[in-house]
């Protein structure tokens, strides 16, 4: 108690009040513009810090991570375009409930679930932090391998009815993660004359592309203004308090699920988000709604990509390791600061982690109210023509795509991929197994490949470890679930005619 009063007296002063309303605005801004997102936000940021107390520089960079988390999903559900990685599963269910004139209920829905699921987050790094990194120790190469398969196994569930459409997809995003310099012998993989492939394709360029480019073309070929489903999509429908109530379960899973997938070192809020919204699916008793604008799909990945910032910052906070690419800027952050990220952290400068913790217990009630005035805005943006709105994402799009890595290389592969994307897209193939398998695809390669370099070529290693053993267990669940059903109906009509 005595370091959280600590943490009290550092937040509540008009430096660090002011320092979590500025991180806030800005991260809005930064989650809802597709190519920036948290990353590039916070490290675009960190020189205005230099001359900063670090319990202020932190609570403004991490303010700004946590609302663009949420910004994302902005974009995501007004122009179908997810502004940062961890919105891509919010484009599922958003977009089409915006389409039906339900835009305004699923940004309430978003923004309620990600404040949620970002104070279970915060409320989990300061009880839990310990034993979940206990946990999380004890992942190796064998467990992010089965975690991996686990995650291929959800490309069915996302398929919807379009099942072999769903395989080739995630077929096409497996291929894309092989391109680049093999992890074990170091030699170049279908790069061509490309050098800038031997990193292998940026996810950033694929998301871009496939989400944002193919939209705007879309949204082109259309050519009509968008004013009449502007006005149906902001002012029709709201959430209100008892269907938000009666949501209450699917912020708590998806927080529970972001919260453990956030303390996975180099798991992140994507596949947090995935994994919410396959479950969501799982639980519901109307998964054929999903990816027809079911409001449960906004708001189970919404919850759990604001409930991983929490759980990201536990590897950064108790071990110095980054659980996300936004946590390894601001381990660079904190060291630039003359702070060593790790358990001497709680000794040494307990004001900047106690401030922290109470900062973000502050950073979210405050997104709350300032997303809640800016949501009359979002009409503005959707009144525009769609020509209008095309040109402005293949802008923004375009930017952020240079901004990454600086390269022309880079713009003009993401044009490759947004046509790509579009005739996928006019074919009703889903993109969401595509990205899905590519994030995951570098994950079991580069994992499996560790693992036998460990047992010296045996596959055994997979199975003599108990979390290994039970994820595994858990991935061939899953592919034999959705088949159950089929079984037990074809054994009952063989009942039924032996009856008769």
């Amino acid at each position: 108690m005595q370091e959280l009063l600590l943490g009290i007296e550092t937040v509540f002063t008009w430096q660090g009040i002011l320092a979590i309303f500025v991180g806030t605005a800005l991260g809005i801004l930064v989650g809802a513009l597709p190519g920036l997102g948290p990353s590039l936000g916070v490290a675009l940021l960190i020189p205005a810090t230099f001359s900063l107390p670090p319990s202020v520089s932190f609570n403004l960079l991490v303010s700004l991570y946590i609302a663009a988390e949420y910004g994302g999903s902005i974009s995501a559900i007004l122009i179908g375009t997810p502004g940062t990685a961890a919105a891509t599963a919010t484009v599922v269910d958003g977009y089409p409930m915006n389409r039906k004139g339900q835009g305004a209920m699923a940004l309430q829905a978003s923004l309620t679930a990600s404040t949620i699921g970002g104070i279970i987050g915060a409320i989990s790094l300061i009880v839990f932090s310990q034993p979940l990194i206990a946990f999380v120790l004890k992942f190796g190469a064998p467990e992010y391998f089965a975690l991996g398969l686990l995650g291929l196994t959800l490309i069915a569930s996302l398929s919807g009815d379009t099942i072999l459409k769903g395989l080739i997809a995630g077929l096409i995003g497996l291929l894309l993660a092989v391109v680049g310099v093999d992890p074990v012998s170091g030699s170049p993989r279908f790069t061509g004359p490309f050098f800038e492939l031997y990193e292998g394709i940026p996810f950033l360029v694929v998301l871009i592309g496939v989400f944002a480019l193919a939209e705007a073309f879309t949204l082109a070929e259309r050519g009509n203004n968008t004013s009449d489903k502007a006005e149906k999509s902001m002012s029709s429908g709201s959430l209100g308090i008892g269907p938000a109530l009666a949501m209450f379960p699917t912020f708590l899973r998806g927080s529970v699920i972001g919260t453990v997938v956030g303390a996975i070192p180099g798991a992140g809020a994507n596949i947090a988000g995935w994994l919410a919204y396959v479950q969501e699916r799982r639980w519901s008793k109307e998964p054929e709604t999903f990816g027809q604008g079911q409001i449960r799909g906004v708001a189970a990945p919404e919850a759990a990509n604001s409930a991983s910032v929490g759980g990201s910052l536990m590897p950064l906070l108790t071990l110095g390791l980054p659980g996300s690419p936004t946590t390894a800027v601001l381990i660079g952050a904190l060291i630039i600061h003359g702070l060593q990220p790790g358990p001497r952290l709680f000794s040494q400068n307990p004001d900047v982690v106690y401030g922290l913790f109470v900062g973000m217990l502050v950073a979210f009630p405050m997104l709350f109210v300032l997303a809640i005035a800016a949501m009359p805005l979002w009409r503005r943006v959707l009144a525009l023509p769609n020509s209008y709105l095309a040109v402005g994402i293949i802008l923004l799009s375009l930017v952020g795509t240079y901004s990454f890595r600086n390269l022309m290389f880079d713009v003009w592969l993401a044009i490759g991929f947004g046509i790509g994307g579009y005739f996928l897209k006019k074919l009703r193939f889903p993109m969401a197994p595509l990205v899905l398998a590519m994030v995951l695809g570098a994950i079991v390669e580069s994992n499996y490949a560790r693992a036998l370099i460990m047992s010296q070529g045996s596959h055994g290693i997979f199975f003599e470890r108990a979390l290994s053993v039970s994820l595994i267990g858990f991935a061939i669940l899953a592919l034999v679930w959705p088949v159950v059903p089929y079984f037990m109906k074809k054994i009952r009509q063989n009942r039924q005619e032996t009856a008769m």
